[in-house]
């Protein structure tokens, strides 16, 4: 059986091909049960107690499952949430926005593009100039102070 997955490249040069079931499987297995829980099965980590909520440091915050770059550290603010927030992407192609209608609300979930991964909610009630806010699971991602750093997987 041969692979029909077509290649595809962001704008910002990263390969946004979805990844075959095996490899996601491969890299799931060194998720920790709470990573497993959001990233998979489209959990929410408590409010305040994500590892990330208080980076203040420069850099890259990429896929904890694939490596795709997400978000940059200038694009996060202070949503008072308990979860970190985001007003943009890193890159339009690399977050895919799907309607969720779970526990009687409408809103817009966010996925890695790449992996499929559960990132967390996009809000229309953030800051200008975007007026986003993209909620973010701190355990849905991995920081990296240089882009160059972010690993291949």
């Amino acid at each position: 059986m041969s692979d029909t997955r077509e290649d595809r490249t962001s704008a910002s040069g990263y390969s946004v091909t979805p990844l075959a079931p095996a490899e996601r499987d491969r890299l799931a297995a060194g998720l920790t049960a709470e990573e497993r829980d959001v990233l998979l099965n489209h959990g929410t980590e408590r409010a305040f107690c994500g590892t990330l909520l208080n980076n203040k440091s420069s850099g890259v915050y990429a896929c904890r499952l694939c490596g795709l770059p997400l978000f940059k550290s200038e694009a996060k603010f202070e949503s008072g949430t308990g979860w970190p927030s985001f007003t943009r992407g890193y890159d339009p192609d690399h977050i895919r926005e799907i309607r969720d209608v779970s526990y009687g609300m409408v809103r817009t979930e966010i996925r890695c593009a790449r992996c499929d991964s559960h990132l967390g909610h996009v809000f229309p009630d953030g800051p200008a100039p975007t007026f986003q806010r993209y909620c973010l699971n701190s355990v849905a991602m991995e920081f990296f102070e240089n882009e160059a750093d972010i690993p291949e997987r």
